[in-house]
């Protein structure tokens, strides 16, 4: 196996879920040091990185509007969550020896920058690993839509959807032990099929503008810096 990178610059997503190990919400602080020791892997590799991480840990908007809150403020809680995940993840990251910038969609200035272009691609390109926070700053779109559209912007070689599961399969694979596994499917499969891998704004958007979209696990041990040198297991979408 190569372990020279196949992608030069590229966008992790992570959702919120992911960092609560086997917790029942919040933050479980193995499970995000052993996230952030693949990053720095991959980091040390050269390769470019910039994350965006969800809050299902901390808070959904979804589930926010079943208890009375108006929608677009749930939406707006869930992507202050996104913070929250966000700084948690530099501390470790940086505790690590890696140099971390956290840009918000909603600009906070006290706890990390505004989200401006240039000065993400600019961080990325002195080495910097760059967290997109805050989501796109509106509600209605959810953290995999702001992904597609960081991943477009900063000009990513691949997004990486970091999951609990090795891939996409034709039905849960938690639920149905004979669920067979995509190694290829193109943009439109995962559309028509209504396969529940990520918005359909999202795929739409990675579509596009010819971003593909990676699918692996996350809590596989080794698995980002094997999915960058384009071996393990895993999906791709393109």
């Amino acid at each position: 196996m190569s372990n020279e990178p196949k992608y030069r610059r590229v966008l992790l997503k992570l959702s919120g879920e992911g960092l609560m190990g086997e917790r029942e919400f919040g933050l479980e602080p193995k499970t995000v040091g052993r996230i952030c020791d693949e990053v720095k892997s991959v980091h040390a590799k050269g390769v470019q990185i910039c994350l965006v991480i969800g809050a299902g840990n901390i808070f959904r908007g979804v589930s926010g509007v079943e208890i009375g809150i108006e929608r677009t403020s749930a939406d707006y809680m869930g992507m202050l969550a996104t913070v929250i995940n966000s700084l948690a993840v530099q501390s470790a990251l940086e505790s690590r020896g890696v140099n971390t910038r956290v840009l918000s969609a909603i600009p906070m200035s006290t706890v990390c920058e505004p989200y401006i272009r240039r000065r993400a691609i600019r961080h990325m390109e002195k080495g910097r690993v760059v967290i997109f926070a805050a989501g796109t700053g509106n509600p209605f779109f959810t953290t995999d839509t702001a992904a597609a559209l960081r991943a477009v912007e900063m000009g990513c070689d691949a997004l990486l959807k970091g999951t609990q599961v090795d891939g996409v399969y034709d039905s849960d694979p938690k639920i149905n032990p004979d669920a067979k596994r995509h190694e290829v499917l193109s943009y439109q499969d995962v559309i028509s099929r209504d396969l529940k891998v990520m918005d359909t704004s999202a795929i739409a958007l990675a579509r596009e503008n010819k971003v593909p979209i990676l699918v692996f696990s996350i809590h596989n041990p080794g698995g980002f810096a094997e999915v960058v040198s384009g071996a393990g297991k895993y999906t791709i979408i393109k």
